[in-house]
């Protein structure tokens, strides 16, 4: 019997000795590996909190106890210990659990994540409303390395060093080397000084020297300083005391026994706390921690060898496609550079990144700054592309907004995971853009039907001298054949010419339209097919003249609906006094659960079956 099966909450681990938790550290870690190898996830970093996860549910009583996981994707082993383990067989399926904590799925998720650098700042929150409630309960927000590059999170470590709230964080540092020595001594010191006598000799100490007359506050800051000078001395923590956290680290984050003993310790603390711990990422499975990038956030693969399940003679990505195409532009173009925060392989720059080092820009999980990093650019005569996710691109709204669109700066926006983006859910799909991007003035909107057309657009953005977004989705291409096109700002296309209904698409969903053009044939119906290409400007005069001749027409965006291309087309239309019967397809007003691309396409109805049932709704006539 495994320790594991007899686990279904975080008070069965409260009867373990030390050495069953490493042994229930280790079978988590094959049932982790054993899952994701079917359904993909994030699997590294998952994997380096196993320890820290264990330990944190052993020492504090959640979900009175709140526990927030900063992003979430490194939240498998926390969903396991808390009531989950049988449904984390079907993580990120359509109707199982997310891929990230949400506080609708469990009292034990203590904040709905997905975005980055969120942790400290929701964690004071919740403090602070419990402390106004009189709920003494602890607050213990884990934030990795990575996310502490984002102002966010500083902006909550500022704020809680002000307010002096009793808020614990704890940096899971996974990629910071530290000598064995000094780790090993602060270490020491930090299980030390952590120690509860400790704490309240030091609070009794400073007491003491403020209450000496005249000298007390200037003996008090004294002493302050040599302590804070010995830290720095031996730990990395003179920023966050900087902070007014009292720090300590780092320790190693894989010793249950060490981490269960400082936790118990800080955990009668009053004030902010930053403990430091030591991770690995894809610790305890070899592949992942060989190559614990690709094992980030990865599709199904083969659980022995950690190889890829791949579709035999699969079209490249259109991430792949926008990376070699950039280095193309580029070895024409010195004024082009690349920008990305935090994702060079997601966004397919690192081969970029490797030929022209001194034109890439990786500015951190800090989106807002790289927007206005790369208008500053483009003042100044450069060509920035600014490659940023869909769902990230959000945390710049006001920078895209403000800094790039009022002077029309020339900054190209290379918009990738468009649309549906499938098993990481409402936080990672890219169904927004169209809407959010669509109202501001001065930029250009565009989308391609295909990876051809993807790169002329990227080359047709290279020559216009104003803002300009490429918005593209993830996953493979269509195959199709790559050829030299112009590509005139605002213009669509017509791909088929029929006489009942216009199908009139932008994106991905073009390649559903002709699909579902071809099947209506078998119900007597003639479609014609327009590739709207652009959002905005959107091409009024191509959609006046075809809903003139035809005045029944289906838009279909792979967008939510409010303010999106079928809003554009109506608005167009309106302006122009024309007569119509519409249906639009496109996502409700709704955030979109998580599921496999195809799945959640014909959930919401934005496929050729949707299509289909659309056009025959629409034609039928009226009794």
């Amino acid at each position: 019997m495994n320790i594991l099966d007899e686990i279904t909450y975080p008070n069965d681990l409260k009867k373990l000795t030390i050495s069953d938790l490493e042994t229930l550290a280790k079978e988590m870690r094959e049932y982790i590996v054993k899952v994701i190898s079917k359904n993909g996830g994030h699997l590294a970093s998952s994997l380096g909190v196993v320890e820290l996860s264990i330990a944190l549910h052993y020492v504090f009583d959640a979900p009175s106890d709140k526990i927030i996981w900063d992003v979430g994707h490194q939240s498998y082993a926390h969903k396991i210990l808390t009531g989950r383990k049988k449904e984390f067989q079907n993580i990120r399926k359509l109707g199982g659990l997310s891929g990230f904590t949400r506080i609708s799925e469990s009292a034990y998720d203590s904040f709905t994540t997905g975005h980055s650098s969120t942790s400290i700042s929701a964690g004071l929150g919740i403090v602070a409303a419990k402390r106004l409630k009189h709920d003494n309960s602890k607050v213990i927000s884990v934030i990795g390395d990575g996310s502490m590059t984002a102002g966010i999170a500083f902006e909550g470590m500022n704020q809680a060093g002000d307010l002096n709230k009793d808020l614990i964080v704890i940096l899971n540092d996974n990629e910071m080397s530290i000598s064995p020595n000094v780790g090993a001594l602060s270490s020491l010191l930090s299980r030390t000084f952590s120690a509860k006598y400790m704490q309240n000799l030091k609070r009794n100490f400073g007491d003491f020297l403020k209450s000496l007359p005249k000298i007390g506050d200037n003996a008090y800051q004294f002493a302050k300083k040599v302590e804070d000078s010995f830290k720095t001395f031996v730990t990395p923590g003179m920023l966050f005391e900087a902070f007014n956290f009292d720090y300590f680290g780092p320790i190693d984050g894989h010793n249950l026994n060490r981490l269960i003993t400082i936790l118990n310790n800080i955990k009668i603390n009053r004030e902010p706390i930053l403990l430091h711990v030591i991770t690995k990422k894809g610790k305890g499975y070899p592949p992942a921690e060989n190559n614990p990038v690709y094992f980030h956030g990865v599709g199904s693969f083969e659980r022995k060898t950690g190889k890829a399940f791949k579709k035999d003679n699969a079209p490249p990505s259109y991430t792949q496609v926008f990376g070699s195409t950039m280095i193309k532009l580029a070895e024409k173009n010195n004024k082009i550079v690349a920008i990305t925060a935090a994702m060079p392989e997601g966004t397919g720059l690192t081969e970029f990144a490797k030929l022209f080092p001194k034109r890439f820009f990786d500015v951190g999980i800090a989106e807002q700054h790289g927007v206005l990093f790369a208008a500053a650019m483009a003042s100044e005569g450069f060509k920035p592309v600014v490659a940023i996710y869909s769902t990230f691109l959000q945390r710049a709204y006001d920078q895209i907004l403000h800094d790039v669109c009022i002077e029309s700066l020339p900054v190209i926006f290379a918009i990738d995971r468009g649309g549906i983006v499938g098993e990481d859910g409402p936080t990672h799909h890219g169904l927004f853009d169209f809407s959010y991007l669509r109202s501001l003035p001065n930029i250009v909107l565009m989308t391609p039907k295909d990876e051809n057309e993807l790169i002329n657009m990227l080359e047709a953005a290279t020559l216009y001298k104003g803002p300009i977004a490429v918005r593209y989705p993830r996953g493979a291409g269509t195959g199709a054949l790559v050829k030299k096109e112009d590509i005139p700002i605002g213009k669509a296309e017509i791909l088929l010419s029929g006489k009942d209904i216009t199908l009139l698409a932008a994106g991905q969903p073009v390649s559903e339209a002709l699909i579902a053009a071809e099947k209506l044939k078998k119900f007597n119906i003639s479609a014609s097919v327009i590739n709207a290409r652009f959002i905005k400007p959107l091409d009024s005069e191509l959609i006046v003249s075809a809903v003139k001749n035809n005045p029944n027409i289906i838009t279909i965006e792979d967008n939510i609906l409010a303010g999106g291309f079928g809003s554009a087309v109506i608005e167009t239309l309106s302006d122009q006094n024309i007569t119509f019967k519409i249906k639009r397809l496109g996502v409700k007003d709704q955030f979109v659960e998580h599921g496999s691309q195809k799945e959640l396409r014909a959930k919401h109805k934005i496929d050729s079956a949707a299509i289909i049932k659309a056009a025959q709704e629409l034609l039928k006539p009226v009794v």
